[in-house]
């Protein structure tokens, strides 16, 4: 049976006061309130785990601090944050307003049970946030605004600037809206972090602020914090690795990734949401796979069957399965062409097409190239369909023309082929550059250079490759392409460091080309 919580938190989390806390693995806060002994003492516990996202952790430290003191206001305040991830869409409005109606039944009554403006300031926020009007975007927005008046009043309080980043991230909005917001948040964030380098809501709103390849760099030092505080929170186990991975860190991609799956396989009961050892297993083996160790990569997918067996009809686990499987053929390039089926997911099509050109079964690619092309018709004219492929069309049209561009190039027709990459690359332009493992599986601008070399067009494909690696920085197969491609134009040395750093990244592992890295002479 499962270690029960409650005796985990009260016995390893050490708290020497009641307005600051030191969490053993959990990082440092200071939130006074109006609380005092116990009962303050649950909500810091709740609090400190509440900024790496631990929702069912912390939802046990805001219930005993609600036992402890029913009139206790801020401990509803934080419960009522545990049940929506801030920064995906909204899953659950109906039980933060069942906990905050416990608190009063009109909103005038809440704020009334906050004895201090900066209490009520926290209280008017989750007020607009689950019972303002509008949609998600809307009320987080007004959240955001009176985060912002709360700010404004307490500039020097550390859990106000927290909160009103991440208040920030919340409401951003789409991706090419955010940054300005992302930018500020991060700031915010980041004078937080040099105040108290211990504090986890600074160490990870960070992360989340700067989750772009662009701007990465600015929270790897943020990332490295991170991933020494929250040991028992999946999620703050995982999230290191959001920046680890947009530098090619490989070896700490695996290693957080494996310790996040821990984490979540060590709370998970029956009834529990997948959703982060799921995730974390899907990053791990990406991870796995460029650093060559093809072994934990296969082992990462017979994790997937196992919790695929447990999980039915779930669809984030039915998706990821096939995902991991068509992940370890196209990095490893062992191609197991499969039949096409309207059962087929997109990224098994992709592997099944990318490697029925490569073997000659041109019918079979044919088959894959046209059902995703219309899988990317459908998700353009269908908003009904959330699955994660199919909520933006424009992954799938890359896919699509990966696969129809290299059926083209085995039946001989190279421009047109070349044609069908080049319009694949310019649709992933028109997308922010991926802040994780690459979607597609295949990245476009990897493969157009790869054609290009095969092409006899080794100049074309250097800046296919560099490019690629814009993206996805240190990727294998990328940098593999690029010495190819310095060595095609007898650029000797640049092809032989590229060589040498692949080399010292696979540490002794058989990865499945290693003989051509090591065999180079200039």
């Amino acid at each position: 049976m499962r270690r029960v919580i409650s005796i985990l938190l009260a016995a390893a989390w050490l708290v020497p006061s009641a307005v600051g806390a030191e969490l053993a693995g959990l990082g440092a806060i200071s939130f006074p309130t109006s609380a005092t002994g116990a009962a303050q003492e649950r909500f810091l516990r709740g609090v400190t785990i509440l900024h790496s996202f631990g929702w069912k952790q912390a939802r046990l430290e805001f219930q005993a601090a609600q036992e402890l003191d029913p009139d206790f206001a801020m401990a509803y305040w934080g419960e009522s944050l545990c049940y929506n991830h801030p920064l995906i869409s909204e899953q659950d409005r109906d039980t933060p307003r069942e906990i905050l109606a416990r608190l009063g039944e009109t909103p005038e009554a809440r704020l009334a049970r906050a004895p201090t403006a900066r209490e009520r300031g926290f209280l008017s926020a989750v007020e607009v946030l689950f019972f303002g009007e509008g949609d998600t975007r809307a009320r987080r927005q007004a959240h955001m605004e009176q985060m912002q008046r709360l700010h404004e009043a307490f500039p020097q309080d550390d859990e106000v600037a927290a909160f009103y980043a991440l208040s920030l991230l919340m409401s951003a909005g789409p991706a090419g809206e955010a940054e300005r917001s992302n930018v500020l948040a991060g700031a915010i964030a980041l004078e937080l972090l040099a105040r108290n380098p211990n504090h986890p809501g600074a160490a990870h709103y960070t992360i989340h602020a700067f989750d772009d390849p662009v701007h990465a760099p600015l929270a790897l030092p943020a990332a490295r914090v991170f991933a020494g505080i929250a040991e028992k929170v999946s999620h703050a186990r995982h999230m290191p690795s959001h920046i680890f991975i947009q530098r090619g860190m490989w070896d700490l991609v695996s290693s957080s990734n494996q310790s996040a799956y821990e984490a979540a396989v060590d709370l998970w009961e029956p009834g529990d949401s997948l959703g982060d050892m799921v995730h974390s297993l899907d990053w791990g083996q990406y991870g796995d796979l460029q650093r060559g160790d093809y072994e934990r990569a296969a082992l990462w997918i017979e994790r997937m069957e196992g919790i695929r067996e447990r999980a039915g009809d779930h669809p984030f686990a039915s998706a990821i399965l096939p995902q991991v499987r068509a992940r370890m053929a196209i990095e490893r390039e062992a191609w197991d062409p499969q039949p096409v089926t309207e059962d087929s997911h997109a990224t098994e099509l992709l592997a099944t097409g990318l490697g029925a050109a490569q073997t000659g079964d041109l019918a079979l690619a044919e088959e894959a190239a046209e059902e995703l092309a219309q899988r990317a018709e459908k998700a353009r004219s269908d908003d009904t369909d959330r699955s994660y492929y199919a909520q933006s069309g424009k992954p799938l049209d890359i896919m699509a023309k990966e696969v129809a561009g290299m059926l083209a190039i085995a039946r001989g027709e190279t421009d047109a082929g070349l044609a069908l990459l080049a319009e694949g690359v310019a649709i992933a332009e028109s997308m922010r550059p991926p802040n994780g493992a690459p979607n597609p599986l295949k990245p476009v601008h990897e493969l157009h250079g790869e054609a290009l070399l095969a092409a006899d067009k080794p100049a074309e494909a250097l800046k296919a490759f560099e490019a690629s690696l814009l993206r996805t920085p240190n990727r294998p197969l990328s940098l593999r392409g690029l010495a190819r491609a310095h060595a095609a134009l007898g650029e000797e040395a640049q092809a032989s460091a590229i060589y040498e750093h692949l080399r010292e990244g696979w540490n002794g592992r058989q990865v499945a080309w290693r003989t051509e890295a090591e065999s180079y002479t200039p």
